[in-house]
């Protein structure tokens, strides 16, 4: 049995929601730049364990970007300058912090997000599909690359749209006791490097 099986048979779909949103409030309430790219990398680490695909080039590489774009606006010390650009201390924390930010929400959701995730009532069957349609973008984000990428995005997006979502004809998968120790050693675990930025 490999890892994405063990995972789909371990942990039932509202297990893993509920455990995603205890979770999100870690990431986003952290102060400290550091401990964010702690709790990416830590949940960059559990999309790996469910055996869930994940592009390590396009990751690093919207980080990149996303961090050099803050960039522009330059405050606080300056580290270095090429020709007229300068790269200061205060612009390059805060793109990383945004950067690992917007990649961790990406990592939490596709480890925590399931197509077979059902909502009770009509705003839950509203949220439920939306999170599906996004679960499933994110599992086929590998196709795309950057010499199709805007062209791999239409794609992807005309397919999704024409596509039946099979959500009646998946069988609930329900958490056993494992699941449920490890799903909350893994909240306590993102909260910790929470509990250290405060306290230190």
């Amino acid at each position: 049995m490999n890892r994405r099986e063990v995972y789909e048979s371990v942990f039932g779909a509202r297990a893993l929601f509920i455990a995603g949103l205890a979770v999100m409030p870690a990431l986003l309430f952290n102060p400290g730049t550091e401990y964010r790219v702690l709790q990416f990398l830590f949940f960059w680490f559990l999309v790996w364990l469910s055996g869930k695909k994940s592009n390590p080039v396009l990751t690093i590489m919207a980080i990149v970007f996303i961090t050099a774009f803050n960039l522009i606006v330059p405050y606080g010390r300056v580290l270095f300058s090429v020709g007229a650009f300068k790269v200061t201390s205060g612009a390059l924390t805060a793109g990383i912090h945004r950067a690992v930010t917007l990649e961790g929400l990406v990592m939490l959701s596709k480890v925590s997000v399931r197509q077979d995730l059902k909502i009770p009532g009509a705003f839950g069957g509203l949220l439920g599909e939306s999170l599906r349609i996004f679960s499933a973008m994110m599992s086929r984000k590998y196709r795309l690359t950057g010499r199709n990428f805007f062209a791999g995005v239409d794609n992807l997006l005309m397919e999704l749209s024409g596509e039946e979502m099979p959500v009646d004809a998946v069988r609930e998968t329900r958490t056993k006791p494992a699941g449920y120790a490890v799903l909350a050693a893994a909240v306590v675990l993102s909260w910790l490097p929470l509990c250290a930025a405060m306290l230190f």
